[in-house]
């Protein structure tokens, strides 16, 4: 028989239906999960050897979670991912606004309709999606609001007095009386306000003004909060947190290869823009690698965190760029540029927070620089390292043979010391920038050295990405000014040798 079938109380009874508490379900459902290998976590990354066994402990114990990370670590999204372990469907006494199991009422109301109908009290059925309850903690959040009040309108229409336990309009918690309830950055919720959690953690059971309510709730309670918090904005009552059983900690990802995955996930990319613009694998991970540069960096508040969400919207920023390029030349294909990053800034300003220094700086100049660290940590995973070229000079005289041997890029250099020098327009044709690109004496010859089999697009952009790169190794200098990007010899555009040593001074202790 189809549960779903049975409509009253009596057939409920019938069918031998033994209810259970969320915890329980939760508990079952995922063992069913791990025997059968099956993921309970499907697409939370990086995850896999940390938080989630954590937190399948914790479901296992039974108990409340507090998720404890900085933004954007998947908090809320692991909370929301734990309703597929619930039972497809519950019963409810129809009409019931806290959900009231048949077979062991809570509320008054569903008392008197069991009372009043027996065997024939209507049942009907809840699915596991409507079993979820999400609050954000804010400073205006009330008691009334999460656990109940007295409803005076309600008591008008009834023509009850304020004694009567009809009259009470439930919070969101007891309507989330038999399924998972969230609270989103807890410590903003109000001491006072949290206090009155006390008893449903402990007891299970709500105080709603003078009522003698004993209403023991079946609650899964999952807490989000950043450690900010703890000192900026407020702060979790240590009672409170007392009460709750497990605290996991989360994580941003550990290596660029999750972070990859995880963008390559969440980034929401057109088709029409996919058949427009290739990404190759070197732009995703200078675009991974500006949130791990910005997350070590002495101008961001590393308590506030740097979000996922900065690479997953760097890279779609960086595909629009290319898009928006290709659109106003007409082209009906290109690839994302490194000079494409310089799109990517809106994208950073606006998800990191700065120190006081970092405000000092600018929060553009910011963005530039860990554009620019990005390149230079990337640059050596595909080429020889220039710091380490110079600790290799030796004393003695050389021919130029073997300083070119010694310095690969010496050739390159060269070509800029002679006075040449390269502009790259931000919004440039492909064609025309290739063409330009292969000015440059050595450049492609020194890029077809490494990487042999690359096509003509793959030599253009690695080209493109030596001149970056050797701008952050301060070898050749690169200004961006009026939508392009200028590449001169190093001295001869910095004519002030004062500007040169802090340069020098700021890379080396950065880099």
């Amino acid at each position: 028989m189809n549960i779903q079938n049975i409509k009253t109380l009596g057939e409920l009874k019938k069918s031998g239906y033994k209810a259970k508490s969320v915890k329980e379900e939760l508990r079952n459902n995922l063992i069913n999960s791990i025997q059968n290998k099956e993921n309970p976590f499907e697409g939370i990354l990086g995850y896999e050897d940390t938080v989630i066994p954590d937190t399948e402990r914790a479901l296992l114990s039974r108990h409340n979670i507090l998720f404890l990370g900085l933004r954007g670590q998947a908090k809320t999204r692991m909370a929301r991912q734990m309703v597929d372990l619930l039972d497809e469907y519950i019963p409810i006494v129809a009409g019931s606004e806290v959900n009231d199991d048949p077979l062991n009422p809570l509320s008054k109301f569903a008392r008197d309709l069991i009372v009043e109908y027996g065997d024939d009290t209507p049942v009907q059925w809840m699915h596991r999606s409507e079993r979820y309850g999400e609050k954000l903690a804010t400073p205006d959040v009330s008691v009334a609001d999460l656990i109940g009040d007295i409803d005076p309108i309600k008591a008008a229409n009834l023509k009850l007095s304020f004694a009567d336990e009809k009259v009470i309009h439930y919070g969101i918690i007891p309507r989330s009386n038999r399924g998972i309830f969230v609270i989103n950055e807890l410590p903003d919720l109000q001491a006072r306000i949290q206090v009155a959690l006390f008893n449903i953690l402990q007891e299970g059971d709500i105080q709603i003004r003078g009522f003698k309510l004993r209403m023991p709730l079946d609650i899964m309670f999952v807490f989000t909060a950043n450690p900010e918090d703890y000192t900026n904005r407020g702060s979790i009552v240590t009672p409170l947190k007392d009460r709750i059983e497990s605290q996991i900690l989360t994580h941003y990802p550990k290596d660029i290869e999750t972070s990859l995955a995880i963008t390559e996930q969440e980034a929401d990319i057109l088709d029409a823009q996919k058949e427009k613009v290739s990404v190759s694998d070197l732009i995703k991970r200078l675009v991974e690698q500006v949130a791990f540069e910005a997350r070590a960096n002495e101008y961001v508040d590393k308590k506030s965190g740097v979000s996922a969400r900065l690479t997953i919207a760097a890279f779609e920023n960086a595909i629009s760029s290319a898009e928006r390029r290709a659109i106003i030349h007409n082209e009906e294909k290109t690839q994302v540029w490194i000079s494409d990053l310089a799109g990517i800034i809106p994208s950073i300003t606006g998800k990191i927070e700065l120190v006081y220094e970092g405000e000092q700086e600018g929060p553009y100049q910011v963005a530039l620089n860990l554009v620019d660290k990005s390149i230079r940590t990337q640059f050596v995973q595909y080429f020889p390292n220039p710091d380490q070229l110079k600790k290799k000079r030796g004393s003695g005289k050389k021919t130029a043979e073997e300083k070119e041997t010694e310095n690969p890029y010496k050739i390159i250099t060269r070509w800029f010391d002679a006075g040449n020098h390269l502009d790259l327009l931000l919004d440039m044709k492909d064609a025309d920038k290739i063409a330009n690109l292969y000015k440059v004496d050595g450049l492609f010859g020194f890029v077809k050295k490494y990487f042999p089999h690359a096509n003509e697009k793959e030599n253009a952009l690695l080209m493109e990405f030596v001149l970056h790169g050797l701008a952050t190794f301060s070898l050749i200098s690169k200004k961006m000014i009026d939508g392009k990007i200028e590449f001169k010899d190093l001295m001869g555009s910095m004519m002030n040798l004062g500007s040169i040593n802090l340069d020098e001074e700021f890379n080396e202790e950065d880099f």
